[in-house]
């Protein structure tokens, strides 16, 4: 057996171990007992308590010996801090994240692509907030997800285009243009809140790059185009007052502002975002954008990264 081959096998043990680690990252909050735990992941009693045993005698699950269940251990946190500081996610990338978080009463995210799929890196949310996406959440990186990973770099747009599109695509070449450019110009991306963008990203959370042909088809119909739901402020002239001047009084469903974080070799290796699901006016909009902007340079900081050109 070739070295290759040996690194392609699976590990049915170790899939069991990640199966109960998943289920009981689902249910953060609630504790399950050996019969019921082996029930919900597939397994055998006897093989899931040694599974049980073991993780809890090393602090990856803890045992209340009192009502005998398990749930998720303290050891997990010193790892999952250890997997975001090896992404370069610093403790102050959260400072920045809540910092957004509680001037825009907004979720502000950090993610990056990781092994070809966008991760989520860094999460923070308003109080009370419903959760949706988790932290370690992936995507597949492939057209039409992930214009924002790559908009600030010729290269990247290039490649990303080459990769095989997750559902049939047309691409307007002029459009496309058109969002590359003025995003460059303005530093961020606004992409609007469509029924077909609210549902794509829950459909494809955890998929792998290949996806079914009835859920390809399926998400064909919500997003045909690439760079078909990003805002551009020159596709709807400004109304004008009477004396002439400009009346922004109109309201943007939007869904998410990016803005990009850079490295030392000017190559963008992060997208800071707040998730906004509401209509905003223009002004507002660019508010926003300010912010995230901001946050944007103070990460790339940390890096000690800078902008392309800067």
């Amino acid at each position: 057996m070739t070295l290759a081959e040996s690194a392609g096998r699976a590990s049915p043990p170790t899939a069991r171990v990640i199966a109960i680690l998943d289920f009981l990252a689902q249910h953060p909050h609630d504790q399950f007992g050996l019969s019921e735990l082996a029930r919900r992941v597939g397994l055998s009693k006897p093989t899931c308590l040694g599974i049980l045993s073991t993780l809890a005698e090393s602090g990856y699950l803890i045992r209340d010996t009192q009502n005998k269940t398990y749930r998720l251990g303290p050891a997990l946190i010193s790892l999952g801090h250890i997997a975001q500081e090896s992404m370069r996610v610093s403790p102050g990338a959260r400072e920045e994240l809540r910092r957004l978080c509680e001037t825009f009463n907004a979720t502000a995210a950090l993610s990056g692509v990781v092994d070809d799929r966008i991760t989520l890196l860094e999460l923070v949310s308003p109080p009370g907030s419903p959760v949706t996406v988790r932290v370690g959440q992936s995507y597949p990186f492939a057209p039409p997800v992930g214009l924002m990973f790559v908009l600030w770099d010729d290269r990247a747009v290039r490649d990303w285009l080459a990769k095989e599109p997750t559902i049939p695509l047309r691409t307007d070449s002029e459009r496309l243009d058109r969002v590359i450019a003025e995003c460059r110009a303005s530093g961020y991306l606004v992409e609007r809140l469509t029924p077909g963008g609210r549902r794509l990203y829950a459909m494809m959370a955890g998929m792998s790059s290949t996806l079914p042909d009835e859920l390809r088809a399926l998400l064909g119909e919500l997003i045909s185009d690439i760079g078909e739901r990003v805002y551009l402020p020159s596709d709807e002239p400004l109304a004008r007052r009477a004396d002439g001047t400009a009346a922004d009084s109109r309201a943007v469903d939007v869904s998410v502002i990016a803005a990009p974080v850079f490295d030392h070799h000017q190559r963008q290796v992060m997208v800071v975002s707040l998730q906004i699901g509401r209509a905003l006016a223009d002004a507002e909009i660019a508010r926003h954008a300010g912010g995230l902007c901001a946050a944007a340079d103070v990460l790339t900081a940390q890096l000690g990264g800078s902008k392309p050109g800067g």
